[in-house]
């Protein structure tokens, strides 16, 4: 059985679901058993008691962490404002007819899509303040990021404006735009709508990106939550409690992204019913050229020159 969205595989027989169903019971029970195990153990070794939780469901410790995480969202924040437009600019670079200027857009993208943000990390801590210049602490956490991100976010937008049909651009070239009019005006737009649901995930990637300020010594929140550990000497309470918070702060971003990926499908394409000629989508009927009567008819019209 197979159809346009059956690309990869069949769809399952009978036997083959009784057998998914199957293994999907048996993995759901093994997960269980596992988690069933590991809560037994922390309660073992008294992980679970009252008293080691009770702190942080107090105001100052929840303060502490609150600040780490406004901290965080503040360099993940200022790092998306600086990285998608380079992104973008790199996209462009890569995409321009110059041949110099697409080997240097092309060498920066590949080689901080390359290099590890930690190694690029250690640079700005230790490479370049030997060089004489230093930076604040939260644009040492910022700067690397951004240098790593927008190499990324430049191949999300050169995948965008490639995904794009050519005869868009042609027409628009037909219509006497300019290339920079063209890019600007037809292809970016459109390829930005395109690349959204994706450019929103690859925020998420950054905003977990900003827990290696612990490097830099930025009071981010996971640097905080390991802080706050070691004063109460309750490390498993207190990075259990970091990483609920990253998974809300990371789940309300996936959730845009799927918002807005549904409104871009929602959206009508052009020439679909319902967008152009009236809410019936039936285009209206242009009137033809008109025919002359024949002659000597009534009501014929007399031949004009032309």
């Amino acid at each position: 059985m197979s159809g346009p969205n059956r690309v990869l595989f069949d769809a399952p027989g009978p036997r083959a679901r009784r057998r998914i169903r199957l293994a999907t019971l048996l993995s759901v029970l093994l997960i269980a058993g596992l988690l069933a195990l590991g809560l037994h153990q922390l309660a073992r070794h008294g992980q679970l008691d009252r008293a080691r939780w009770q702190p942080f469901g107090q105001w100052p410790y929840q303060r502490f962490l609150l600040q780490g995480l406004v901290r965080t969202l503040k360099a993940a924040g200022v790092a998306a404002l600086l990285a998608l437009p380079a992104g973008a600019l790199l996209a462009l670079g890569r995409l321009s007819p110059h041949r110099l200027t697409r080997l240097a857009a092309g060498g920066f993208v590949e080689l901080f899509r390359s290099v590890p943000l930690l190694l690029v990390l250690y640079v700005f801590l230790m490479g370049i303040p030997r060089a004489g210049y230093t930076f604040p602490v939260f644009w040492e956490l910022v700067i690397p990021v951004v240098l790593c991100t927008s190499a990324l976010l430049a191949e999300v937008f050169r995948a965008g404006v490639l995904a794009l049909d050519r005869g868009q651009s042609e027409a628009a070239h037909a219509l006497g735009l300019s290339r920079r009019q063209v890019m600007r005006l037809v292809v970016l737009p459109q390829a930005v709508r395109l690349v959204v649901p994706t450019l929103v995930s690859q925020l998420v990637s950054l905003l977990k990106d900003t827990t290696l300020g612990y490097v830099v010594s930025y009071p981010e929140l996971l640097n905080q939550g390991k802080v706050l550990g070691s004063y109460t000497h309750d490390f498993l309470q207190s990075y259990l409690t970091v990483t609920v918070v990253y998974i809300v702060a990371n789940a309300a971003l996936s959730q845009l992204a799927e918002a807005l990926e549904r409104r871009g499908r929602r959206r009508p394409a052009a020439g679909t019913p319902g967008t152009a000629g009236g809410a019936s989508g039936v285009a209206p009927r242009l009137p033809g050229p008109r025919e002359p009567k024949a002659a000597g008819g009534a009501g014929a019209e007399p031949l004009r020159p032309v």
